[in-house]
């Protein structure tokens, strides 16, 4: 197929873009690059032998969105293009409904004036808000802890009503967990502009001396040690999981589809610290700070219902993602030397 990947360039597009690739799919990627780099599609090109499009737009801009579709001859949508860390959103909660709500509306109009209607769409844990009961499963109760959260809760139930109203729609909701890692050939990784909002970049940048200590957000919660747990995912994981649900809603008569992709193990952010020292060898100091508005205590997925539906397990471990995400790291730093 021919599909386009909005915030393709991004960390987590960026290996989607590889995993699509390698299953022979034709890509091309639409980015503002407010949170990512051009050059990383010079990187997918070393991986994949390829030269993947790269057209720089925002998804508010429906024109520009129209265009690529019908030049590109377009066939399906994945959509990453959305901000994305918790505390921003509650400092600034119209920045992030601007961008991944009406962005999102935007793309669904051109999607449908161009006659595109498939769609693979990036969600997110935030969806289940406080959770009720543990592992979480796709049917949990839908809530909110903060603006991030409701933002991707409005665009499922946008979702929702499109597939409710024409039947030709297919369309996958793949509600992530935490993804972390990096390609095995370290030429992509999480690289955030600035200091990280998510843990394994932090953890690296204090790592190579990037950054001199680790924030650990909250020790109080109830948990075995206090801080938060999650469910870290490797990336690549994460990417299979996607070829995984295009080709399944491409094959299926229905016109909605939801997926957990987690691993159904949850980690506490100082299980993360000791396995990447241990893993790499490495010193991280921390310091413990207080809690992030909303932030929950413990979260990690059920996945059965992706392995049962699309074939898809969650197979790289935890020193995979720490061994990875440091030679990532490294790599980097050999790069940014040069």
């Amino acid at each position: 197929m021919k599909i386009l990947l909005t915030g393709g360039a991004g960390y987590i597009g960026s290996h989607v873009a590889a995993a699509l690739m390698s299953s022979g799919h034709e890509i091309v990627c639409f980015d503002n690059l407010s949170n990512s780099d051009a050059t990383v599609m010079d990187r997918l090109e070393a991986i994949t032998d390829t030269a993947i499009p790269l057209v720089k737009g925002d998804i508010r801009d429906g024109d520009a969105l129209r265009q690529v579709l019908n030049e590109y001859a377009v066939e399906a949508v994945i959509h990453f293009a959305g901000l994305k860390a918790v505390g921003e959103s509650v400092a600034e909660p119209i920045k992030y409904y601007d961008n991944n709500v009406r962005g999102t509306l935007t793309l669904l109009e051109a999607m449908r004036d161009c006659g595109v209607k498939t769609l693979v769409f990036s969600s997110s844990a935030t969806v289940y808000g406080e959770p009720q009961y543990l592992p979480l499963d796709e049917n949990h109760p839908t809530s909110a802890t903060n603006p991030y959260g409701r933002t991707k809760l409005m665009i499922e139930q946008m979702l929702a009503d499109v597939a409710a109203a024409d039947p030709e729609w297919r369309v996958a909701i793949l509600r992530y967990f935490n993804p972390v890692g990096a390609h095995d050939s370290g030429l992509i990784g999480e690289n955030p502009n600035g200091i990280p909002n998510n843990l394994m970049p932090f953890i690296s940048r204090v790592a190579a001396g990037r950054l001199d200590e680790l924030s650990v957000f909250g020790s109080d919660y109830d948990t075995p040690d206090g801080t938060g747990v999650r469910d870290y995912i490797h990336v690549v994981d994460l990417a299979d999981g996607h070829v995984a649900a295009l080709d399944a809603i491409t094959r299926t008569d229905q016109a909605l589809s939801t997926w957990n992709l987690g691993t159904g193990q949850g980690y506490s952010v100082l299980d993360m610290v000791e396995a990447f020292v241990r893993v790499n060898g490495v010193r991280i100091p921390y310091r413990i700070a207080p809690r992030r508005d909303g932030d929950v205590a413990s979260c990690f997925a059920s996945p059965e219902r992706a392995e049962r539906e699309l074939g898809w397990k969650a197979s790289r471990d935890l020193d995979a993602m720490c061994l990875s995400s440091w030679n990532f790291e490294r790599l980097l730093a050999m790069r940014n030397a040069d």
